[in-house]
């Protein structure tokens, strides 16, 4: 056959393979094959390499020292080193409005200035040494950013009256539904607006050497604002963006972890006896099956919320509190420490005035420090796709205790939490927790099978470790 007829025939043959997409394909192995049906990553951001184990701790500045400054705030620096906390979180440290003020000294989070420091806490040098101190323990630094709404004083209700949300009488508005009378709304609709914000946040990472921000009712805020913000940090550095809200879309593409506020509600209407673990199944299920894998959540059991406005976590978790603390921990998620809490702070830190924490050396402290160099040894407590998922173990009283299994190559953590009032005996199902291990805070050692039980006083907790 003359080669021109072959070279015509293959030809041919490439057309109709082309022409009809099963032409030596199974159905099956073309949906295999079609970019269509592949599954494409949810989170497209770079989490940086140092938040894989670390902890976070909010400093609420004006209350931290008797001082309330910056310099007054890094002698503590060492302790935290001690205490094994990675990213220090500080509360909104711009100058605070006067114009309709609550309380003596005013809400942080009034901001009349994003390009000041305010100067009760010190001015830039201080918040910058401060930075560097904490860089230099090998410690980060996130400052609390406040884009929903300014201070009814700040200079750019006068130079840019557009920028903000009306009412409908035409005037400005407070964020609706709530009593922030001392702030008023901008508006997202303006581009200007958006520029102005995200310089403002490019600032501080750049002049003052901060390593992201924790966002304040970032859900009141566009998604598409947001990612653009985290583009542009990331440009002058690595950065985390911690968001104070509950959403999957904030994930993809701005934010590294957002609040687990229902993992928190849920823990503390089991404690004060109002729900069961069935509520936190229902949050274990939300997480796993809606919140994308790699995202991080932020379990705590106090923050200054919750401190000022609901009652301190004695309160908030009674006789339930140290387990509530270990679960923070050993569950899925970042714990948080909010300023206080390691020394036993039980009074409600006032929120618009002055009100010192007293130090002092406390057992919850020995714990929390107990549980960071446990969650930093031990991978399969990492966060976010770093560590392990959390996998159930079925047992045999299930409305009180929580069992399940955390493990990687490296090893494995078995779980079990009495989260009721009342001693009990539980039994396990399947094999998934047997094995030799060593229950974390008693040192024993122990080999645990299909025979094994556990008897558990109420509010109790096993920690398991291979």
């Amino acid at each position: 056959m003359p080669s021109s007829r072959i070279l015509v025939i293959v030809m041919a043959l490439a057309l109709v393979a082309t022409a009809i997409p099963s032409f030596g394909q199974t159905p099956a192995r073309r949906a295999i094959t079609n970019p269509r049906y592949q599954p494409q990553p949810y989170i497209t951001l770079r989490h940086p390499e140092w938040s894989k184990n670390a902890v976070i701790y909010q400093i609420n500045t004006r209350q931290f020292t008797p001082e309330g400054t910056f310099r007054a705030a890094e002698r503590h620096l060492p302790r935290l080193k001690t205490l094994g906390v990675d990213i220090l979180w500080l509360m909104p440290i711009h100058p605070i409005g006067e114009k309709n003020r609550k309380g003596g000294l005013g809400s942080p989070y009034s901001v009349r200035d994003y390009y000041g420091v305010n100067p009760e806490f010190g001015d830039f040098e201080d918040l910058k040494h401060f930075v560097d101190a904490a860089h230099s323990q090998g410690m980060r630094v996130i400052l609390d950013w406040v884009a929903n709404h300014t201070a009814w004083d700040n200079p750019i209700v006068e130079q840019h009256p557009e920028w903000y949300q009306r009412d409908w009488k035409g005037d400005f508005r407070p964020t609706p539904w709530w009593d922030w009378s001392d702030i008023i709304n901008l508006d997202y609709d303006q581009p200007g607006l958006r520029k102005y914000m995200t310089e403002a946040m490019v600032y501080w990472v750049r002049e003052a050497g901060i390593d992201g921000y924790r966002c304040d009712v970032a859900g009141f805020v566009p998604v598409d604002f947001w990612n653009n913000v985290r583009r542009e940090l990331d440009a002058v550095k690595p950065v985390f963006m911690l968001a104070e809200w509950e959403s999957r879309d904030l994930h993809a593409a701005a934010f590294d972890m957002t609040y687990a506020w229902s993992w928190n509600t849920a823990m503390h209407r089991i404690a004060m006896g109002h729900e069961n673990v069935n509520s936190l199944y229902v949050y274990y299920s939300w997480n796993e099956a809606f919140f994308p894998r790699g995202g991080m959540r932020m379990t705590f059991v106090s923050n200054h919320d919750k401190n000022a406005w609901e009652g301190t976590e004695f309160e908030q978790f009674g006789d339930a509190l140290q387990a509530a603390m270990v679960l923070s921990f050993v569950g899925d998620g970042m714990p948080l420490i909010y300023n206080g809490q390691e020394a036993g702070n039980r009074k409600r830190l006032a929120f618009f005035e002055k009100d010192a924490i007293e130090w002092r050396e406390h057992p919850n402290g020995a714990l929390y420090a107990d549980l960071i160099r446990l969650k930093k040894r031990t991978s399969a407590l990492w966060n976010g796709a770093w560590g392990a998922m959390m996998m159930h173990v079925p047992n045999d009283k299930p409305a009180q205790v929580l069992s399940f299994v955390r493990q990687d190559p490296n090893g494995k953590v078995f779980a079990v939490f009495n989260f009721s009032s009342a001693p009990q005996t539980v039994r396990f199902e399947q094999t998934l927790y047997h094995g030799a291990y060593t229950e974390h805070f008693t040192k024993a050692r122990t080999t645990l099978d299909a025979a094994s039980e556990l008897t558990l006083r109420p509010w109790d907790y096993r920690v398991f470790v291979r």
